[in-house]
């Protein structure tokens, strides 16, 4: 592990800031935790964040509302995310991210002062579907989840043509990295709020570029293998908040998606 440090600039009344950093797979990881001060700990929430996104700045806001709550609330830069190793918001494979996750999950949760407390998820958009991967293959391990616009089932409106899918596989096969795969605004389709755009505009730790080929195709693929296995988690406790309104998923209402319910 490396260098850990403290910034209470990205914590709040009442609550203690950390940061660390890990290595996996040859790169180093930023980790952050947000810890309650002043009273007991009631149970653990790990955040997984979205596409593009990262868990210091643009989830300092919930990190903090947990904690002051009585949650110890942890969080991963997924690689090629935030402040994390690895070539910018890249997914050569998405399968690694959720492995990540759970390495670093599971060595908070083996902690002596943690190891009996209830543990949740909580995910975003791409980071509700990496939840459901990490409850899938530790469907024992986890007390629950909440899962904000989850990326886990795509409206076939919105799929892409099967000829498209083709042409994108055999393109990844050379230019993996390519910027290329055309989609809509994320950051004005996933935020109403006109201040808050301009807050995620502002910072420099976002991908705010058009997706990468293997990102956009692995990304796919994630939902559609959630699609077939949704039955594997459907004993699990999950909470699914708001409207699906990124550019993978659907634009459908929480009652329409058919995925959690």
């Amino acid at each position: 592990m490396f260098e850990i440090q403290g910034s209470q600039d990205l914590a709040g009344k009442d609550v203690h800031y950390d940061e660390e950093f890990i290595e996996r797979r040859g790169k180093k990881l930023f980790t952050c935790r947000w810890l309650p001060v002043h009273q007991e700990i009631k149970a653990l929430v790990f955040l997984c964040h979205g596409y593009g996104m990262e868990c210091s700045v643009f989830m300092r806001a919930t990190g903090i509302r947990f904690a002051q709550a009585g949650f110890a609330v942890f969080g991963i830069d997924l690689e090629g995310h935030g402040k994390s190793d690895g070539r910018r918001c890249y997914i050569e494979n998405f399968q690694a991210l959720v492995d990540d996750s759970i390495s670093f999950f599971k060595s908070v949760r083996e902690l002596e002062e943690y190891r009996n407390k209830a543990r949740f998820l909580y995910g975003e958009s791409m980071g509700g579907a990496l939840a459901l991967h990490i409850h899938r293959k530790e469907p024992g391990e986890w007390s629950g989840a909440v899962l904000q616009a989850p990326m886990c089932k795509i409206s076939e409106k919105l799929k892409p043509p099967q000829i498209v899918t083709t042409i994108l596989t055999k393109i990844s096969g050379f230019i993996p990295t390519w910027k290329i795969v055309p989609s809509a605004n994320v950051i004005d389709n996933a935020f109403k709020d006109p201040i808050k755009r301009e807050e995620i505009r502002a910072n420099p730790l976002i991908y705010q570029s058009l997706p990468r080929v293997k990102t956009a195709l692995e990304m796919l693929h994630s939902s559609e293998e959630l699609e077939r296995h949704l039955d594997e988690v459907s004993n699990a406790s999950f909470s699914l908040r708001c409207l699906v309104t990124d550019f993978v998923t659907s634009k459908k209402k929480n009652s329409d998606l058919e995925c959690l319910l």
